[in-house]
């Protein structure tokens, strides 16, 4: 077996971490739940059933390919629910499954969270954005 370079250690290294952390149900589960409109579409289904338009027109300012996108990856997931009921035109209902609704818990208490803790986080993200901050190393 030949000896390796540093950056070939490094390579090796990093292609181990990806490989790990692919496999790791967090960040798994955080990739999903951290999408763009996971959130708006979780709290509105935590309501109770919802027809796609009704979704579409509450949460304003995604467009119908990522609504519909983020929607089938939560129905993939096991999150959702989607009941088409034969009409003209066809009806789609969406509704959060017994396993999303067991993350509801879990974004509420990131909500607390973020709105208990927001103002130091902006607080810290101004004092490392100032001018004439040196930056880290």
């Amino acid at each position: 077996m030949g000896t390796q370079t540093a950056a070939e250690r490094r390579d090796a290294e990093r292609a181990g971490h990806r490989v790990r952390a692919a496999a790791c149900p967090t960040n798994r589960v955080l990739d999903r739940i951290g999408d763009k409109w996971v959130g708006l579409v979780l709290k509105e289904l935590a309501g109770g059933p919802r027809r796609y338009g009704d979704l579409a027109r509450a949460i304003v300012g995604a467009s119908q390919k990522m609504l519909t996108q983020t929607l089938r990856h939560l129905e993939r997931d096991g999150l959702v629910s989607r009941a088409v009921t034969p009409a003209v035109p066809a009806r789609v209902d969406y509704a959060l499954t017994p396993l999303g609704e067991t993350l509801l818990p879990v974004l509420g208490a990131l909500t607390e969270w973020a709105e208990e803790h927001i103002g130091e986080i902006d607080a810290a993200r101004e004092t490392y954005d100032a001018p004439g901050r040196r930056p880290p190393g």
